[in-house]
């Protein structure tokens, strides 16, 4: 038995051994091991880094319009010291959506690169249009980013106002309301919303 075992091993051995054209397969399964990890370990950073506050705000079109208006929120400062920054509310936890995210966000990027919104006047020309897409999102993925932070699961209703508790308490017996539903302008001003119904 452990001879059969070391001859398998044997085997094994001599074709991991075995040069390909220049280098063993072994040497190429390991250098392809450690090139998977530096690749990955490399892009998981880039992602990290492309979902903090610094990388959004870095161009002019975030930091001198949205950014602004987040930080005159309850969103950015408030009485417990927990602030929502730019991925939290925009960005999803979980990898797939995350990477999901990242993708709907590269065509993003030509809005910068052909100037769509790089004064304040283009950007409150678009701005409606631009929320109105963010909206759409967040009712589609059932505001999954601010179930990332806010649960009807640990919200306590009796120390919400009258109003807040029967709507909270309504939406969650319903299910056919999200946070978006309600919520529009929570941490940015709303676009002109002349001929909306409810506003």
């Amino acid at each position: 038995m452990i001879a059969k075992l070391l001859a398998m091993l044997k085997l094994v051995w001599q074709v991991l051994n075995r040069p390909s054209v220049h280098y063993s397969l072994g040497f190429l399964t390991l250098g392809g091991f450690v090139a998977g990890v530096i690749f990955w370990g490399g892009f998981n950073t880039a992602l990290e880094l492309a979902s903090t506050e610094e990388f959004c705000t870095s161009c002019h079109e975030m930091e001198s319009n949205v950014y602004q208006e987040l930080q005159t929120t309850i969103h950015f400062t408030n009485r417990s010291g927990v602030r929502a920054t730019c991925s939290d509310c925009h960005v999803p936890h979980e990898w797939t959506n995350k990477i999901a995210r990242k993708m709907q966000a590269s065509k993003e990027v030509w809005g910068k690169v052909f100037g769509t919104i790089n004064t304040r006047e283009k950007f409150e020309a678009k701005r409606r249009e631009l929320a109105e897409h963010e909206w759409a999102r967040l009712k589609a993925n059932d505001s999954l980013e601010c179930r990332n932070c806010h649960n009807f699961d640990y919200m306590d209703f009796t120390r919400q106002s009258k109003r807040a508790s029967q709507m909270h308490s309504t939406s969650l017996a319903s299910g056919d309301k999200t946070c978006i539903d309600c919520h529009k302008g929570i941490a940015h001003q709303l676009p002109d919303m002349a001929g909306v119904e409810g506003f």
